[in-house]
Formats: structure tokens, C-alpha cells, sequence
């Protein structure tokens, strides 16, 4: 089931877009639940979870473009569809990471092919997940949009597709909670996802967004061991020279 949420403070031009949007994922057989919202600050009272959210920029109240900064704040997992009659907030649209950018009137082509993209992305996720919580709020993190976690003291930075995330935790226990799912502790500091790794050498990995991480010593070993075993499971080719 793809949950989906529409918010545009025009109650015709919201339910007209939600028709396209229900009338096109029928086509394609996906189920799916579709919300309407009138403003931005209906949007954030809700306590529902949305796959993906098509929101309008130019709404009274808080606009569309302070809605996502708050949405993305909340939960970067989400996919964000900005719709406008106005192409002049586009490059805004890629400061809180927007999935597409729409212009009215909807051409319906363009909104299907969003829409597949925005299928493709969310199915082809991995399903495994960690739940956390920050300020009496549950999070999922899905693993595989994880690079890595870094640790600061007590809180945990999670470095991932769509951001950092913070929240308050022990790597003890994430480190037992990841066990046997491609994640290695290279670094006191650091627990990286083995499949983002693009390279390495006795100091550091270099992970696929160009970051490089640092590999402690004693660790290197190990490092190599897990990262050949990953390898092998997921059907990589094993480069002697990586060593």
C-alpha cells in the first residue's frame, strides 16, 4: 500500500490532482491511500505516514516550501513533489532534497512518470529497517539509505541519502542491533554500511558520496574479512588490489 498526501490550499485544484493521482496508480495496480490537505499546517498536525507528499508552494498560511523544510526535518525518508504554476522556486525545491517539481496545469504524462519513478524508488528500497527515537517520537530509518552512523558523545549521527539525522543513543547497541546486516564498526566513532563502501586503503574507506572514513588499525583485518564476505554474498568481485 503507498500512502500519499496532497496538500493545496485550492480544494478543487487539490481533489482534482488527487483524482489524476488515484486514477493512474489504479492503472498501474498499485494500492495506494490518498489524503487531501488544505494548508501546510493541517499536513504537519496530522499523525499519518506518508510515502510520498505533492505539495503546492503557494499556500496561505505556511507555504508549501516551509511545509517541506519542516516535513524533511521530521522524517527525510519522504518523498516531496513540489506542484507550482511558477517555475522560480526550483532551485529552493533542492534545499530540503525535493523528489520532482511539478508545474501546473499537471500535465498527466509528466505525472505518470513521476509516479513510476516514485514507485520504482520506494519498492525497491530495502524493507529492513531500525526504529529510533528522538523527543518522544518513533523514526524508521531504512537501512539501505544509510551510509553511516557516526558517534558523538552520546548522540548518534545517521548519514544517509537524503541528510544526517541525530538522535540519542548507544552504539553498543546499535552495533548489536545491525549484526549480520552489512554494517561494520571500522572506528570507535564510526559504523559504516559495507555497500556504500567504493574503496579503501589501511586508513580509511572511501565511501560511494566521495566521504572517507577512518579505519582504525587494529580493525583493518576484520575490515578486510567482513567487506570480502559482503562481497561474496552479494555477488562482487573480489579486487586483490583493494587490499
Amino acid at each position: 500500500m503507498l500512502w500519499i498526501a496532497v496538500c493545496d490550499d485550492e480544494a478543487m485544484e487539490c481533489s482534482r490532482i488527487a483524482g489524476k493521482i488515484r486514477s493512474i496508480l489504479t492503472e498501474m495496480k498499485v494500492p495506494s491511500a490518498i489524503r487531501q490537505f488544505y494548508s501546510g499546517r493541517e499536513l504537519l498536525e496530522s499523525e499519518e505516514t506518508f510515502d510520498i507528499i505533492f505539495l503546492d508552494i503557494i499556500m496561505r498560511d505556511i507555504d508549501g516550501m516551509r511545509t517541506a523544510q519542516i516535513v524533511r526535518e521530521k522524517a527525510y525518508d519522504k518523498l516531496l513533489v513540489f506542484i507550482s504554476a511558477s517555475r522560480e522556486y526550483v532551485f529552493d525545491a533542492y534545499e530540503v532534497e525535493a523528489f520532482q517539481y511539478l508545474l501546473k496545469p499537471v500535465d498527466e504524462r509528466k505525472l505518470r512518470r513521476v509516479l513510476e519513478k516514485a514507485v520504482y524508488k520506494i519498492e525497491s528500497r530495502s524493507q529492513e529497517f531500525i526504529i529510533v527515537s528522538k523527543e518522544r517520537e518513533k523514526r524508521k530509518l531504512f537501512l539501505d539509505d544509510i551510509f553511516y552512523f557516526e558517534i558523538r558523545g552520546r548522540m548518534i549521527d545517521v548519514h544517509g541519502i537524503s541528510g544526517v539525522f541525530s538522535y540519542y543513543g548507544q552504539i553498543g547497541s546499535l552495533e548489536r542491533e545491525l549484526e549480520g546486516k552489512g554494517f561494520f564498526r571500522c572506528h570507535k566513532s564510526y559504523l559504516i554500511n559495507l555497500k556504500y563502501v567504493d574503496g579503501y586503503n589501511r586508513q580509511e574507506a572511501v565511501m560511494e558520496n566521495g566521504e572517507r572514513i577512518v579505519i582504525a588499525k587494529r580493525r583493518y583485518n576484520e575490515f578486510c574479512q567482513e567487506m570480502l564476505a559482503f562481497m561474496r554474498g552479494n555477488g562482487g568481485l573480489w579486487d586483490a588490489a583493494w587490499r
